[in-house]
């Protein structure tokens, strides 16, 4: 049960290959103002703290049941077929997308106050016969979300995306008035009522070089984002741009926003992921519930070896309460 000064969060295990179960068992060796539930296989959890040689604990989540220190608590839900470390299995999608299904409905419910998602492996999941491109899409069907934003935290930095897993060549298209109006929308609100900014203001990258160099290299800028930004802007946002990507990032201008809308994922991601990676946070925005993620992948060559770093799940627990915190805050 969700209470006020102490939020449950489902933090899902993610590929029982890769590195999530034992990071997701390393949160037991910090104290929480929150109560974290581990949505795993509790055998495969306490197999990889044997492996690692890791004291902790694996307890049997009970609803209202204070957390313990050394312990971690695990919401168990079982595996399809045997996990073996650095080995992956397709017969453990449907596992992987069960562990999601179950946070989603905790949090629809009020049991959960949000979700903390360890990694999946997106191939294993494809080849298992489901088409998957990620967290942000999948708990977007499951929540019936017609329209969500990625967002990465880390560095300093705030950068969401108009557009998230396309090729390169179809960005152009994707970027209309409607999906860029709703996108902005969206970090907006979620700015706001999320991370508790009363009045945010967002720099918006253009798409092409210098953005356009006013009309020369590309009509994006003048045709699509500078009309909509306007029309944003008569509304009350605080808009600036659209700026060219290669000098947004530089720290004079970044000082002046709160956050910056990239036009698609390889503009913005790969300058903070250099500022922040294995401490950044993926975040949802959109969702009717909270959700964060770690910035990196399942890890496979470290699964089992004790060697991962858990500051990514660290710093996603720590955003998460943060944000259950302000969404209290404007209920």
């Amino acid at each position: 049960m969700v209470t006020d000064d102490f939020p449950v969060l489902a933090i899902t295990s993610g590929e029982p290959a890769g590195v999530g179960p034992e990071l997701c068992a390393s949160l037991a060796d910090r104290q929480w103002p929150a109560h974290l539930v581990v949505l795993g296989d509790a055998e495969l959890i306490e197999e990889r703290l044997a492996r690692i040689g890791s004291a902790v604990q694996v307890r049997a989540y009970q609803p209202g049941l204070a957390p313990e220190s050394g312990m971690i608590d695990v919401l168990h839900q079982p595996l399809a077929s045997p996990a073996v470390a650095g080995e992956l299995n397709a017969d453990n999608a449907p596992y992987v997308l069960a562990l999601l299904d179950r946070a989603v409905q905790g949090c629809v419910s009020g049991e959960f106050a949000g979700i903390v998602t360890a990694p999946v492996h997106k191939g294993v999941i494809c080849d298992a016969g489901v088409p998957f491109t990620g967290h942000t899409e999948y708990l977007a069907e499951r929540t019936s979300t017609p329209l969500v934003v990625m967002m990465l935290v880390g560095g300093g930095m705030r950068v969401a995306l108009a557009t998230t897993h396309l090729p390169l060549s179809a960005v152009p298209a994707a970027i209309t008035p409607a999906l860029l109006e709703q996108t902005l929308r969206i970090v907006h609100r979620d700015l706001v009522s999320r991370f508790g900014l009363d009045a945010p203001r967002i720099l918006v990258a253009g798409l092409n070089p210098h953005a356009g160099e006013g009309g020369h290299m590309g009509r994006e800028e003048i045709e699509v984002i500078t009309p909509v930004l306007d029309r944003l802007r008569a509304e009350g946002m605080l808009l600036v741009g659209p700026l060219p990507a290669d000098t947004l990032f530089v720290p004079h201008t970044l000082a002046q926003g709160d956050a910056v809308l990239a036009m698609y994922h390889d503009q913005g991601l790969p300058v903070l992921k250099h500022a922040s990676f294995g401490g950044g946070v993926n975040v949802t925005l959109g969702l009717p519930i909270i959700r964060t993620s770690v910035d990196h992948g399942t890890a496979l060559d470290l699964a089992g070896s004790g060697r991962a770093d858990p500051g990514s799940l660290f710093a996603a627990v720590e955003l998460a309460i943060s944000m259950a915190a302000s969404k209290r805050k404007s209920a």
